[in-house]
Order: structure tokens, then C-alpha cells, then sequence
């Protein structure tokens, strides 16, 4: 583990410089080219959800990855091609789904207006819909992204990965132009989450040398968790959601939080730090203060850009 923390940490120094570039972004981009742009999309996360309650969740974390690496340029959309393996293949996005709710968006848009709204564009208005139609806030998303041309898997290791600690959430972050209000209020996307037992077995199973189970779990919590994640379990996805109510956007990620009823070791690490636990129970305490965090943090980490080059007609692929 340690040798892979290492690894991360390193290509995380060598990692494309990303720069924060909101001013080129407007809400009324495409108010006389494609003006139908945000229904047409939320028209398309809508259908998908009524048929598969994950999708929101899926949405809303393939932003974040996508944002994550080379910015928000829609890398996280491109298939591996020829020797390329691209970004939705490596190890932290296998788990990935619901790509096809972003090529029906685009199929639907590309018969109206034909060549004028990005990918990257439309997951970002994916990832709002998702959190509005999970019962979450809603806000007006900056448009205006181009497509990149570049998706590496090698380059997924710049991910926060579970396993973090507050110093290295705080250096990820960081290096995206992201403060700790914004790790924290992020953070809390986790509410639709699930983590499968490999992102968690460092907490339930051989801790330390000394203990088995993470001391900062409740124990009867530890125990379910260990359950549903034997060692000898052959279950495919076996794995537990990461707060009570996995497929509605509340606060209840947190209040667990403070409960020692968190999954992730990077969730229990918002605890570790003065600021970060004082906004984790601010957030537990107030659902209003929480969305209103979430959604002027996703709006800036949602304007991360890095120059994409072009408009994909498909968005899995590169002319």
C-alpha cells in the first residue's frame, strides 16, 4: 500500500497543470446555437434513472474523474484505442457505467444542432441533473467546454484514492485550485455513493499490527460491514453504500461521518483536521448549509479547464 501511495503522490507532481478558467464559461453559452441544451440532457438522465437507480451516482462520479485529471474536458468519455489505453479503463474508473446516458444526450443533440455542444458540456449538466433528480439542489452550469484529444490510464493515478489522508486529499485538492471547504463539500457527492469491499478492506480487515478493525468505526458498523465483505465472499461487487439513503442527495453522509459509521478512509480523514470536522458537523447539522457548499464548489471544480481542442461528434471517440 504504501508503495502504491508513493506511486500516486509522484504522478501527482508530474501532472498536467490545471488551471481554473471560469471566465471563459457562460450559462447562456448556447442561448441562440443549441438552446434546448439543458432539457435535452436532463431529458436523458431522466429516462436512464427511471430504469437503473445507480445512474445518478455514476453521473456525478464520472464528473468528478473526468474534472480530476486533465480537466474538465470529457477525456473520461474515450475509448481505448490501438495501444492507447484510455482513462475509462484504468484501475479507478473499471467500475464506472452509465456512459451511454452521455451518447444518448449527444445523439439527441447532434439532430438539432449539429457540431455545436461538447461532451464535456453535457456530462457537467449530467452530473447537476443527477444530483437534482436525486432530490438534491439545482444551479446554472457554466458551458462553453471543448473535448480533449488525450486519455491515458496512467494518468487515473492522480485520483484521490480511498485509502488517502487529510494531507493528501489537501495536496490533490490543491493542485486543482481546490480549498479544504471545497474537499469537504465534495466530498459530500458521497451520499449516492457505493464502494466496493476492495476500498475498504484496510479498515475491517488487519488494520495495524495490533488491531484488526479500524478503531474510529463503530463496532457494530465494523461488524456489518465485515459481513458483507468476508474474506471468503466470492460475491462479484460485494461492497456497501457510502451513507443510509444511497439513492437520495441529503446530509446523512456526514451525520454517519460523526457517527464512526463512514466507509472510506478518506471520509474518516475529514475528521482529522480542525477545519474540515468543523464543516463536516456544520453540514451534518444543516442540509441548507450543505447544499449551498456543494453547489458553489461544484460549480468551481466543474470550471477546471485545460484547452480542449475540439467539438466530438461522438463522444467516445476523436475524429
Amino acid at each position: 500500500m504504501a508503495s502504491t501511495i508513493g506511486i500516486v503522490m509522484m504522478m501527482m507532481m508530474m501532472m498536467v497543470p490545471l488551471t481554473c478558467l471560469a471566465s471563459e464559461l457562460s450559462v447562456d453559452y448556447y442561448e441562440h446555437t443549441c438552446p434546448h441544451v439543458d432539457s435535452i440532457v436532463a431529458g436523458a438522465v431522466h429516462k436512464a434513472t427511471m430504469n437503473d437507480k445507480t445512474v445518478p451516482s455514476a453521473l456525478l462520479r464520472m464528473h468528478f474523474h473526468d474534472c480530476f485529471i486533465r480537466g474538465c474536458d470529457g477525456s473520461i468519455l474515450l475509448e481505448s484505442k490501438g495501444k492507447n489505453k484510455a482513462e475509462k479503463d484504468g484501475p479507478p474508473n473499471i467500475s464506472l457505467h452509465a456512459f451511454y446516458v452521455i451518447e444518448n444526450a449527444k445523439k439527441a443533440l447532434e439532430a438539432i444542432c449539429p457540431g455545436v455542444v461538447s461532451c464535456s458540456d453535457i456530462l457537467a449538466l449530467a452530473a447537476r441533473d443527477a444530483v437534482t433528480l436525486s432530490g438534491g439542489p439545482s444551479w446554472e452550469v457554466p458551458k462553453g467546454r471543448k473535448d480533449g484529444r488525450i486519455s491515458k490510464a496512467v494518468e487515473t493515478r492522480q485520483l484521490p484514492a480511498p485509502t488517502f489522508n487529510i494531507s493528501q486529499l489537501q495536496q490533490s485538492f490543491s493542485q486543482r485550485g481546490l480549498s479544504l471547504e471545497d474537499l469537504v463539500a465534495l466530498s459530500g457527492g458521497h451520499t449516492l455513493g457505493f464502494a466496493h469491499c476492495s476500498s475498504f478492506q484496510n479498515r475491517i480487515h488487519k488494520f495495524s499490527p495490533k488491531q484488526g478493525i479500524d478503531p474510529s468505526l463503530n463496532p457494530s458498523f465494523a461488524n456489518t460491514l465485515q459481513s458483507k465483505c468476508h474474506i471468503e465472499n466470492k460475491v462479484k461487487n460485494a461492497g456497501s453504500t457510502l451513507d443510509s439513503s444511497a439513492t437520495y442527495f441529503d446530509n446523512a453522509y456526514y451525520k454517519l461521518l460523526l457517527g464512526g459509521k463512514s466507509i472510506l478512509s478518506s471520509d474518516q480523514a475529514l475528521l482529522t483536521h480542525p477545519t474540515t470536522k468543523a464543516l463536516v458537523s456544520k453540514y451534518a447539522d444543516s442540509q441548507i448549509e450543505f447544499e449551498r457548499a456543494f453547489v458553489k464548489s461544484m460549480i468551481k471544480m466543474s470550471s477546471i479547464i485545460n484547452g480542449g481542442q475540439e467539438i466530438r461528434l461522438q463522444c467516445n471517440l476523436i475524429r
